[in-house]
């Protein structure tokens, strides 16, 4: 999920997590990559560790030269991304912190994409709620994804965010992706997505009409899981997944 700030990319990744653990039938792990953890408190998930953590937490262990061989070292490190990883009934979520500073060490990062990766195939559907903006798509949680989801809201910003994102995407091949859609979000009427839709080239997922629920949701901080299953929001978010075959 990527897109502007503010455009509603948190909130439809939420409701799309909630769609997927309401069916029941498939393993959801959800990756919060906003570094503000913006998807955790969505879902009403308390963090306590986040990836970055056990990354800065290794870096502090090189420079003080108290890492051990290898082996070890990946062992540790699978058993601290596990133990950042926060069980629901229905879902699990792991959080991705603050982004990466100066001073990095690209080894260690990789290495933690790697775990990742390797942790998540033990699930069958993974959603990340990526960081806003366009340079989000370079700080690649997993190396591979089925469906780039695009967010935006009718502002003319965030559909150039959204256009931008899947050239910068495509041609950088910065994220390797299957496809790729808009998802309108906070839509007055079908004329306003047909005067949208004839300004970009982007294939249209679903779109999201104004609700007042979803405001109060957000106004008041609580949590999606216990938001309505039928309700206008709900039903394009399970059209939309139905769509996408998950």
């Amino acid at each position: 999920m990527c897109g502007k700030g503010g455009v509603g990319k948190t909130t439809t990744a939420a409701l799309m997590v909630k769609a997927m653990a309401d069916r029941g039938n498939k393993k959801i792990l959800a990756i919060d990559a906003d570094p503000a953890i913006g998807l955790s408190y969505a879902l009403g998930i308390k963090v306590v560790k986040t990836v970055d953590d056990v990354r800065n937490n290794l870096i502090e262990n090189i420079r003080e030269e108290k890492t051990d061989d290898k082996a070890n070292t990946l062992h540790k490190l699978d058993y601290e991304i596990f133990d950042a990883l926060v069980e629901n009934k229905n879902f699990a979520l792991l959080a991705i912190g603050r982004p990466e500073g100066e001073g990095c060490y690209c080894q260690v990062n990789h290495l933690l994409k790697d775990i990742i990766e390797s942790l998540s195939k033990n699930f069958d559907v993974i959603i990340i709620d990526g960081e806003a903006g366009i340079e989000q798509i370079n700080r690649r949680v997993m190396k591979n994804v089925d469906h780039l989801i695009l967010v935006s809201d009718t502002s003319a910003k965030g559909l150039n965010v959204a256009k931008t994102i899947k050239k910068v995407a495509h041609d950088n091949k910065a994220v390797d992706y299957k496809s790729t859609g808009l998802l309108l979000n906070r839509i007055k009427d079908k004329e306003e997505v047909n005067t949208i839709m004839n300004q970009v080239d982007l294939n249209l997922l679903g779109w999201i009409p104004e609700d007042d629920l979803i405001r109060e949701y957000d106004f008041k901080g609580k949590p999606y899981l216990d938001f309505p299953k039928v309700s206008p929001a709900s039903e394009v978010i399970h059209n939309i997944l139905d769509s996408i075959g998950i």
